[in-house]
């Protein structure tokens, strides 16, 4: 933004330390003056024969004052500022590298807390912030081209493959294609809604999650039963403000992530949900094998699928882990991975409860069974 040139903050300091300097010293000479004028001072009484005289007298001391107050608050005001706004000196200059951009530069401003201080101490909080945030950017757009680039990899290669061998069985061929079309939408989907999440555009909205706990498992219990995996839901009323939507795919998600990673028989999902103090809690828990908790502590970061997870037609694009920890940050929430000591998966969804809600207020109506 193009602004008209001024006056240095340490310059204007400068001029108001020096201009009440000069005012307090030609107050207190005009004072003097007074007191003289009236043949009253401090331990002496004395008469004065004539303003005039005492005007003329007086004159040539009160320039050589008010000219030395003037040279002392101006020299002496100009160091005093300079000292003081040393540090918001280096705030500037701070700023100045991390708009050229250098985010890994800190001011570490040394001394006791005073507002500089927590300025320099919150600028550099927020430059750690946007560092992480960048190279987290940084890592995702490297895997989304990876893995963006990986089906239409294959889509060229059966392409080429049916070009050089007419004679060839398209029916294979159109097959694979359309599985490996379908995973590309998929990953194309889930990238809009990661970013649909993180952008916030979204209404909020009062939601109960026992309802959406129930809806997620009532839809998944096909391709549970499938897999011979149970599920359990249970819990009270558990209300919170946020989107239906995307409370509802984050739900399904960590459901679905509950069946695929479990035992593919005998396996069990447990869905829970609770209201504790202003928290909203959502526990989806399953049986597995047991995990490293260093391996557990990565699983949200987009694109890991865990210790051998493998590309199948069940695990899906290694977003949903990523999905769920953008819509519980974007609902102001906190997401918690845990291994079971038996074996599987905790996680762990706080959200922030719901207001309490009036009489008449609308809500949700549990799915008809």
């Amino acid at each position: 933004m193009d602004r008209a040139p001024g006056l240095s903050v340490r310059l204007k300091l400068t001029l108001s330390y020096a201009g009440f300097l000069v005012l307090a010293g030609a107050v207190l000479l005009v004072a003097g003056y007074f007191f003289l004028s009236r043949g009253v001072h401090p331990g002496v009484i004395f008469v004065v024969q004539s303003h005039a005289d005492l005007a003329r007298s007086f004159a040539p001391t009160v320039a050589l004052v008010l000219a030395f107050l003037l040279v002392f608050g101006l020299l002496g005001g100009w160091l005093l500022a300079g000292r003081m706004l040393a540090p918001l000196t280096r705030i500037t200059d701070a700023t100045r590298v991390a708009a050229n951009g250098s985010l890994s530069h800190r001011i570490d401003l040394e001394g006791r807390q005073d507002e500089f201080r927590e300025l320099a101490d919150g600028f550099d909080t927020m430059l750690a912030r946007l560092e992480g945030h960048v190279a987290e950017q940084q890592r995702f757009a490297a895997n989304a081209s990876h893995e963006l680039r990986t089906p239409l990899a294959i889509t060229q290669t059966l392409l080429e493959t049916a070009r050089n061998d007419p004679n060839r069985d398209n029916g294979e061929l159109v097959d694979r294609l359309h599985t490996v079309n379908s995973r590309a939408i998929d990953l194309t989907e889930a990238l809009l809604l990661l970013s649909r999440a993180e952008q916030r555009s979204f209404t909020r909205e009062d939601v109960d999650l026992s309802l959406i706990a129930e809806e997620a498992a009532e839809t998944l219990l096909p391709f549970a039963e499938a897999r011979g995996v149970t599920i359990e839901t249970g819990g009270d009323v558990t209300r919170t403000t946020g989107s239906h939507a995307l409370l509802l795919q984050l739900t399904t998600d960590l459901v679905h992530n509950a069946i695929v990673h479990n035992f593919s028989e005998h396996g069990a999902v447990w869905v829970t949900t609770g209201a504790h103090a202003d928290r909203a809690v959502l526990t989806v828990e399953n049986t597995g094998e047991q995990l490293d908790p260093q391996a557990v502590s990565t699983l949200a970061e987009p694109f890991l699928r865990g210790t051998r997870r493998i590309h199948t037609d069940d695990t899906g694009v290694g977003l949903g882990l990523a999905i769920v920890k953008s819509i519980t940050h974007a609902h102001d929430g906190t997401l918690t991975l845990t291994p079971r000591p038996t074996g599987g998966l905790r996680v762990t969804v706080e959200l922030p409860a719901a207001a309490p809600r009036t009489v008449d207020a609308p809500m949700r109506q549990r799915p008809s069974r």
